[in-house]
C-alpha cells in the first residue's frame, strides 16, 4: 500500500507548539533543551496517541464497526484516548485493564467513565506470582478469554467491534508519528532549530517506530533516542526492529532496520512499570519549578528523567541542541500511588 492511500480522520489539533527551555537551559548550562508539546494535542486531556488513533479510527470506521475494544494497564493512557474519540466519532468504547478493580476511582478511571468507556478489570494478581514462561502464557489465555467476553456481548446486542492493540501498536497508528517528524522539522526551519536529537519515552515501541521511519523517510538531521519506561525484554531492540521493517515494506517506504539502530535505553524506569519512585519524582518537579511544564511521573517523567540526565551527563554534547518529546500522561499525576508518593514529598 502506497503512503496516499492511507487516510485518516482528523482529531487532535497541530502543529503543537516547539519551544525551547530556557531557564533549564541556563541553569544546566549545557545542550539548549527543546519540548515538542503533543500534550497539547487537545482532545480528551492530551497525547502521543491521538495521532495513532487518527488512522486507526478511520479504519474502524471503514470497516463498519460501531465499538472501539482497547487494552492497557489500569491507568493506560491510550485507553482514555481512545474513549474519548469513540465518544466525538459517535462510537462505544470498552477497555480491558489489565489488573484488579482498585478500591477508588482516580487518574485516568475518572476520565474514561466522563468519556462513556465500559472498563473491564482482568485481575492479573495470581498470575504475576508464576514464573515468566507460565505467567506470559497464563496473561495470554486470561486476555483472550476477556476478550471473547466482550465481543459475545457486543454481538448479541448488535454492535460491531474493531479491536486495537495495547498502545495502538499497529502499522495504520505508526503514521501518527511518521508524518510528525515532518511537522518538527517545519517548525525546526521557522524557528533556526538545529537539533542532534529527539528524545522520546518509549512504552509499546509504536511512538518511536513512527519517529524512526519519518527521521529516515524525510532525511531529518536529528537522530531518534528512546527511554523505556519498564523494564526491556532480551528481545527488545529485535521486536522493536521487526515491526519497523514490517510497517515499511507495508507502506512501501523501502526503509530497513537493523536491531542494531534502535537506540533505546533501559537506564531511567526506576522500580519498574508505574511504581512511584523519587529519582523521576526530582526529575518531574525539576521541570515544573523550572519551566511550568508538567509531566506524570508514570511514563513522560521516565523519559524527561533521561533526556535531562542525559543532557548533564554530556551524553547529548554540550553546545548541541535536542529536543524532548512531550507524550502526555498528566493525568497519571491524580493516581493514588503517584498522588500519595508526591504528598509525602510535597506536603
Amino acid at each position: 500500500m502506497k503512503l496516499k492511500d492511507k487516510s485518516k480522520v482528523n482529531i487532535g489539533f497541530y502543529p503543537t507548539p516547539l519551544h525551547k527551555l530556557s531557564r533549564l537551559s541556563s541553569l544546566t548550562g549545557k545542550a539548549d533543551m527543546y519540548i515538542k508539546r503533543d500534550d497539547m494535542t487537545g482532545i480528551g486531556g492530551g497525547g502521543n496517541k491521538l495521532r495513532k488513533l487518527e488512522y486507526i479510527v478511520k479504519e474502524a470506521i471503514d470497516a463498519g464497526c460501531n465499538t472501539l475494544l482497547t487494552y492497557g494497564g489500569v491507568q493506560t493512557n491510550h485507553g482514555r484516548l481512545t474513549a474519548a474519540v469513540a465518544g466525538m466519532n459517535g462510537m462505544k468504547s470498552v477497555i480491558i485493564c489489565f489488573g484488579p478493580i482498585p478500591e477508588r476511582m482516580s487518574g485516568n478511571l475518572v476520565l474514561d467513565r466522563m468519556f462513556g468507556a465500559e472498563l473491564v478489570f482482568m485481575d492479573t494478581t495470581e498470575i504475576l506470582k508464576l514464573p515468566q514462561d507460565q505467567m506470559v502464557e497464563a496473561f495470554y489465555k486470561m486476555k483472550d478469554e476477556s476478550t471473547s467476553q466482550v465481543l459475545e456481548k457486543y454481538n448479541v446486542q448488535g454492535d460491531k467491534v474493531f479491536e486495537i492493540p495495547m498502545g495502538g501498536l499497529s502499522p495504520a497508528g505508526t503514521l501518527g508519528y511518521f508524518y510528525a517528524v515532518k511537522e518538527i522539522m517545519q517548525q525546526c526551519k521557522e524557528q533556526k532549530i538545529n537539533p542532534e536529537y529527539l528524545v522520546v519515552s518509549n512504552g509499546t515501541g509504536g511512538t518511536y517506530a513512527g519517529l524512526f521511519l519519518g527521521a529516515k523517510y524525510y532525511n531529518a538531521p536529528f537522530k531518534i533516542k528512546a527511554i523505556s519506561v519498564a523494564p526491556l525484554q532480551e528481545d527488545a531492540q529485535q521486536t522493536l526492529s521487526n515491526f519497523i521493517n514490517d510497517v515499511s515494506k507495508e507502506f512501501e517506504l523501502g526503509i530497513k532496520c537493523d536491531a542494531s539502530d534502535i537506540d533505546l535505553s533501559a537506564d531511567y524506569y526506576g522500580d519498574g512499570y508505574n511504581i512511584p519512585d523519587a529519582i523521576t519524582r526530582k526529575a518531574v518537579y525539576r521541570l515544573a519549578e523550572t519551566e511550568g511544564v508538567i509531566v506524570d511521573p508514570c511514563y513522560t517523567g521516565k523519559g524527561f528523567r533521561g533526556f535531562l540526565d542525559m543532557v548533564e551527563r554530556e551524553v547529548i554534547p554540550a553546545q548541541s541542541s535536542a529536543i524532548f518529546l512531550h507524550t502526555g500522561g498528566v493525568p497519571g499525576i491524580w493516581t493514588e500511588e503517584h498522588n500519595e508518593a508526591m504528598r509525602n514529598d510535597l506536603w
